[in-house]
């Protein structure tokens, strides 16, 4: 045979080994006879993991499994179920609690809180399908526990934006920053912009009722969302002209040049009721009125801002644009029924800041007016000016929190912790409230100690700080 055909013969040895006899001859000297000439030795076959019949050598060993030897590579493993051996025994559960009724009853306050064990929760759910009393009680239960979990605002806390700004800021500090006094409205704008950017038609015609203080009386005004969008952009306008921006009011001419107969202008001259068209307009003008604070520099911080009956310096005319924003954001949130947080803490502060500084001012004109009850006894006299006199403590409690010595005989007095004669104790976004004319001041204050009479002034004083 030649070479073609001995390696054709070899390589279909492996379909051919059970039909012919092994020749040994063809594999050397691989398997030696023994001595007694009675073919290989066992024992090297058994090395060699070769079967009796000799199939495979030691370079090319047999592919045929040895039915006495484990598989070189394991099987499937069968499934329990089809062996037909019994099945292991199932983990016992434990027995269910057998339990009095005075004990199940017990259980009802921690079942509501869901503190019971799996066992425990088990028994009082049986029970609960057969006692009514004891239903009735865990249905109140779970009443009472939703009430300690309020609702949670969608929105973000106020604060994120700040802390993501400053962030930001400290990476790569801007090349023309924003004013200190004028980040409160550049964020109060931008949070009332976020809350508009979804709104239909029919949120911008949701009714809104702006409320204020007309001397010791509420008031009202009736008007949709886009109405306060409206007036909005007709106030922030007095900040506008007095920066050389254009008015929004454009051609419109108001009898009086104060907040409230700007507003009742632009709504008069309206042919029809503001729509989603306002919010373009007040976006923009927010946006080119921070622009240009921070491209003119802090020095325009003392520019003088005319509200017709009296006059703010720019800095303190921005932060209460922040401050008007915000209320009136919680107005449009309440009308559409949307949660709305107030302001981050260090722009609350900012805002009760104000409002205190404004107090002995409007506390002095309600007494001009009749309003506001005199000094008492031979103290009739106004304090003279940088001179100590009787004060009030307002202490501010919570978020944006502090102390203020509001001088009450004199707005040019200085407040004196010696000659304090009464503390009044408020939450921040209450006293905002108080001052956006949005709480009575008879239900303001949370702590009252002192003089009742100067509480009294000095709470209406801060209700009148609110307008249209």
């Amino acid at each position: 045979m030649n070479e073609a055909g001995r390696f054709e013969a070899y390589d279909n040895d492996d379909n051919d080994d059970d039909n012919k006899p092994y020749d040994d001859s063809r594999h050397g000297d691989a398997h030696h006879k023994d001595q007694e000439g009675n073919g290989p030795a066992d024992g090297n076959r058994a090395a060699d993991g070769m079967n009796s019949s000799g199939d495979g050598d030691d370079q090319h060993p047999s592919t045929k499994p040895d039915p006495d030897r484990p598989p070189r590579i394991p099987l499937p493993r069968a499934s329990v179920e089809d062996t037909g051996r019994p099945l292991p025994d199932a983990v016992a559960r434990p027995a269910p609690l057998v339990l009095d009724h005075r004990v199940l009853k017990s259980l009802l306050g921690a079942w509501a809180l869901a503190a019971c064990s799996p066992q425990e929760t088990a028994a009082v759910e049986e029970h609960l399908g057969g006692c009514g009393s004891c239903a009735d009680e865990a249905l109140r239960l779970r009443e009472a526990v939703g009430l300690l979990h309020p609702a949670e605002s969608l929105d973000l806390d106020p604060s994120l934006r700040a802390r993501v700004l400053q962030g930001c800021l400290e990476r790569r500090p801007p090349r023309i920053p924003v004013p200190a006094w004028a980040t409160p409205y550049d964020a109060e704008t931008a949070r009332l912009d976020a809350l508009l950017q979804d709104f239909g038609d029919a949120e911008w015609h949701a009714p809104v009722r702006l409320r204020w203080f007309r001397g010791d009386e509420p008031t009202s005004r009736r008007t949709t969302v886009a109405g306060v969008i409206a007036h909005l952009l007709t106030v922030d306008g007095l900040v506008a002209v007095a920066l050389g921006l254009s008015d929004p009011m454009g051609e419109v001419a108001a009898d009086r040049a104060t907040p409230s107969g700007r507003t009742e202008a632009y709504w008069r001259a309206s042919h029809y009721p503001p729509t989603r068209a306002v919010r373009a307009p007040w976006r923009e003008q927010s946006h080119d009125l921070v622009r240009t604070v921070s491209f003119t520099g802090g020095g325009t911080g003392r520019l003088s801002v005319p509200y017709g009956d009296f006059e703010l310096p720019l800095h303190d005319a921005m932060l209460d644009r922040a401050f008007e924003t915000w209320v009136h954001a919680e107005d449009i949130a309440d009308a559409v029924d949307y949660p709305y947080e107030p302001p981050s803490g260090s722009d609350l502060h900012h805002m009760v800041d104000l409002a205190a500084r404004m107090l002995p001012t409007v506390l002095s004109a309600r007494r001009q007016a009749g309003l506001a009850s005199p000094p008492p006894g031979p103290q009739r006299h106004l304090v003279p000016a940088g001179e100590p006199g009787r004060s009030l403590r307002l202490e501010i409690e919570g978020s944006g929190g502090g102390e203020w010595l509001i001088p009450l005989d004199s707005p040019a007095a200085v407040g004196s912790a010696e000659h304090e004669v009464a503390h009044v104790a408020l939450d921040g976004a209450e006293f905002c409230r108080l001052a956006a004319g949005h709480v009575p001041p008879e239900e303001a204050a949370a702590g009252q100690v002192g003089d009742r009479t100067a509480i009294r002034d000095v709470l209406f004083a801060a209700a009148s700080l609110s307008r249209m």
